[in-house]
């Protein structure tokens, strides 16, 4: 093949093509008009010798040849925005670059509100996009349009990863609630009405729930929210507990009429990763921005502080208790 025939800028198209399988929503999406998309799609057509879309009642789909050239079209149009983006310059006084995070409410919450008070300081031009995790931030790394992701250990792995924080996990109550002391026994624990957060789509998707359910242990779910920062407060002015990770814990202890109260069950921290693709491993400004991030880490209190004294006298198992829930 002779390169200096091909129109490289095709590549670009074929790439939105492929991905959309709909001429018009392909050029919306590179800014193109849909006469300008078919003749692009028409140009493909023949160089490849393929129909890579064919129409299939309403709908297009690509052929196998399309599908075959999905992942090395996108591949070759990230190694050249990763080279492109490594070699330009980023001064952060000045810059005007966009970036996309997906991170649950709690991450927000305890450590991207206070990192990107400084970003302000630091970087006053440029702009952010906070997402929500789930499927599409997960497609969404898969295609580099996302920055970054921060998540617990999961689906993510086949994306260039750090651990960023850990935190542990403490029980809270409202400070009127008089059938919680300052410490609860495995009994109480389960008894009393529980504010869960469940995150994503599996109905069960909570950290102490999947360990008490594997130690055949049941408590009363009297609320299910998916919000971590709603939890404490749906605990306020009632006898119902909630489990939350001890850092959001301190933080709502200081605005809400709440008491911490160590746990009664092993749980193993929950580990924060920041993903993110490949392609932007040279990338100035997300080299720029992880140390931003790694910095507002190290400010981050310790969790030792809402577990609290009486937590070191049973970290582990339940509290009073010889058995202890079995370790994921």
């Amino acid at each position: 093949m002779n390169l200096h025939l091909f129109d490289l800028n095709l590549l670009v198209a074929l790439d939105a093509l492929l991905h959309e399988c709909n001429v018009t929503q392909a050029g919306n999406r590179l800014n193109l008009s849909q006469p300008a998309m078919s003749g692009a799609l028409a140009r493909l057509r023949s160089h490849f010798q393929d129909e890579l879309l064919v129409s299939v009642g309403r709908r297009m789909v690509r052929t196998p040849l399309g599908d075959e050239l999905v992942q090395p079209v996108r591949e070759i149009l990230l190694q050249v925005r990763g080279t492109l983006e490594a070699r330009s310059g980023f001064d952060p006084a000045t810059s005007t670059r966009h970036l996309t995070i997906a991170a649950s409410d709690y991450v927000v919450a305890i450590l991207l509100a206070d990192a990107l008070r400084r970003v302000r300081c630091e970087a006053p031009l440029m702009t952010f996009d906070l997402r929500p995790l789930g499927p599409r931030a997960s497609e969404a790394l898969d295609n580099a349009e996302l920055d970054f992701l921060i998540a617990p250990a999961g689906d993510y792995e086949v994306h260039a990863s750090e651990v960023l924080f850990e935190d542990t996990f403490t029980c809270v109550a409202w400070s009127g609630n008089s059938a919680v002391g300052a410490t609860i026994s495995p009994d109480e624990y389960l008894n009393l009405g529980h504010v869960v957060v469940n995150v994503g789509q599996d109905p069960v998707g909570n950290v102490d729930e999947v360990h008490l359910r594997k130690a055949k242990r049941r408590r009363r779910i009297e609320i299910s929210t998916p919000s971590f920062l709603l939890a404490p407060q749906l605990v306020v002015g009632t006898d119902r507990i909630t489990t939350i990770t001890s850092r959001l814990a301190l933080k709502y202890q200081a605005i809400l009429p709440l008491k911490l109260v160590p746990l009664p069950i092993e749980l193993p921290p929950l580990v924060e990763l920041l993903h993110w693709h490949r392609a932007h491993n040279q990338d100035a400004a997300h080299l720029w921005f992880r140390r931003i991030l790694k910095d507002a880490v190290a400010a981050l209190p310790s969790t030792a502080t809402a577990r609290g004294a009486d937590a070191m006298a049973h970290p582990l198992g339940w509290a009073g208790d010889e058995e202890v829930l079995p370790k994921s």
